[in-house]
């Protein structure tokens, strides 16, 4: 299985071959189009001249990155934001888990230790740690014990409510009518 979003090739590539381009596009993935959140680490590899490494993203100059992610088109809608949010992202990753992101899920007995070690991150709460815990299962087979019950119905099996769901253009308009029918009954309650 593998990370296959209506995005460039290039840019699902990299989401492929480095967790940490994968965490960094969950961690962008909100107030911009998920496309445009999981195709910015590509995007990013690319201004740098190579894959995103935690350690230089850690200790890189908070306002050159910022310059980095306001480059035209900028990474995000807000780029000075976004920076300090993946600044602190690979921090804790190489902090935490000595860069390697990947660690993250490898060394999780449970999914409830896979859903707390996610949550733990700098940008990442409850919700998005658990659509992130079903995107590792559904798409990329990390699926210690009880993952499912800790992605909550984030891991329901056939079901279109995230990015985990997501596997082509079909999926995602189907993903986007559920986010659409959830505002609605959200507004209708208010």
């Amino acid at each position: 299985m593998t990370i296959s979003l209506p995005i460039d090739t290039e840019a699902n590539a990299l989401l492929n071959r480095s967790p940490l381009a994968l965490l960094i596009g969950m961690l962008l993935d909100q107030q911009v189009p998920l496309e445009r959140a999981f195709a910015a680490p590509y995007e990013l590899a690319r201004r740098l001249g190579r894959d995103p490494d935690a350690e230089e993203l850690a200790r890189y100059d908070p306002d050159a990155l910022v310059a980095v992610f306001s480059e035209r088109p900028a990474l995000h809608r807000y780029p000075k934001a976004m920076a300090a949010r993946v600044q602190a992202l690979s921090r804790a990753v190489l902090e935490e888990y000595d860069g390697a992101a990947e660690r993250i899920w490898t060394e999780a007995a449970t999914g409830r230790e896979l859903l707390n070690r996610i949550g733990a991150l700098p940008g990442f709460g409850d919700q998005k740690a658990r659509i992130f815990l079903a995107l590792l299962g559904k798409r990329l087979d990390v699926r210690p014990e009880g993952w499912r019950e800790a992605a909550g119905h984030y891991g329901d099996e056939g079901a279109h409510r995230s990015v985990a769901d997501i596997v082509d253009e079909e999926s995602l308009g189907l993903v986007r009518a559920y986010k659409q029918e959830m505002k609605a009954a959200a507004k209708a309650r208010t």
